[in-house]
């Protein structure tokens, strides 16, 4: 298993990533608060330059991986999306080809997205992981090195946002964070420990790609199917191995939430914020309204992971 990294590592990315990155918001919403029971702040990684919070390893990725690699001319990925746009975006502050694979039916703003960045954008499949084998044959292929969705540097970006976090809020009792494949709950355990606190970690995964929660209450590698319709960013069927161990070693609880109750929890931060989530980002929230009883009076912040909804899910979220 790797270490989490240091307080002092991830100081150095938020160093590295500032100059493209500001601080995103960490607020309350009396709306959202409202029938929960307790004192909920919401961290806005919405507001990064590609609308999720995958951005900040994309940026130390790639500044490591030029720094070891000088001679490196590009880079690819598979992705259903905001792993594909922090890609995208980094490769071309770097000025390194990117292609990014993607399964067919994707999120088509997504798609749009990656293209905007400079992506060139590869479609095979029908899930993530016919994309990520067919991204491995393309990299032998073209001589391009393959970025992985789990990776100690990814992770040591992602951190930046929980160190954000725990120093915009203190004594926070519990942080809700979905689990796509492990970055975002890494980097908010690895802040914890750096700065010596003792705050919960509930991470969240969807009811219908349940391959992290069976393997945390199992306490062993499990792979399940995934079948969400909603929460694509979070639509793991094989976990990492390296990321599952943190979560079973760093997880106070890991909570399903299904895709009805993401859409409820879309519509709600919409209706109570003016803030789009999209599925897997609504999971937090969705998920601490699932489990109120258990945080009466208490602190909590949940983790709005990313925004990029498809215009049709909008649609279903605004009429839900």
């Amino acid at each position: 298993m790797q270490p989490l990294p240091t307080l002092h590592e991830i100081e150095a990315a938020k160093a590295l990533i500032r100059p493209h990155i500001r601080e995103t918001p960490t607020y309350r919403w009396p709306l959202l608060e409202d029938g929960l029971g307790c004192e909920l702040w919401l961290k806005h990684e919405n507001h990064t330059p590609v609308g999720a919070f995958k951005i900040r390893g994309g940026l130390v990725y790639m500044d490591e991986l030029k720094r070891q690699q000088p001679d490196v001319r590009g880079v690819i990925a598979a992705t259903t999306g905001n792993h594909g746009q922090s890609i995208a975006f980094a490769a071309r502050q770097s000025g390194l080809r990117a292609v990014i694979v993607v399964p067919h039916g994707n999120n088509p703003e997504k798609n749009t997205a990656m293209r905007s960045l400079g992506a060139e954008l590869v479609e095979h499949g029908h899930e993530f992981q016919d994309a990520l084998e067919f991204s491995r044959d393309l990299a032998a292929q073209q001589d391009l090195h393959a970025v992985p969705s789990f990776h100690p540097w990814l992770v040591r970006g992602v951190a930046t946002y929980a160190l954000e976090l725990f120093r915009s809020v203190a004594a926070l009792d519990a942080v809700f964070v979905p689990i796509g494949l492990g970055s975002g709950f890494c980097g908010i355990a690895a802040a914890r420990e750096a700065l010596g606190l003792q705050t919960r970690i509930i991470g969240v995964v969807s009811e219908h790609a349940p391959a992290y929660a069976l393997s945390f209450q199992r306490r062993e590698f499990t792979e399940q199917p995934s079948a969400t319709r909603v929460a694509e960013g979070v639509a793991c069927k094989t976990p990492n191995r390296d990321a599952l161990q943190h979560v079973i070693q760093h997880a106070h609880d890991i909570v399903t939430v299904n895709d009805d109750e993401a859409v409820q929890a879309m519509r709600a931060i919409i209706q109570a914020t003016h803030n789009i989530a999209e599925g897997a980002g609504a999971l937090a929230y969705a998920a601490l309204k699932k489990e109120r009883g258990q945080w009466q009076g208490k602190r909590v912040a949940c983790v709005l992971t990313g925004g990029n909804a498809s215009m049709a899910m909008l649609a279903q979220a605004l009429g839900a």
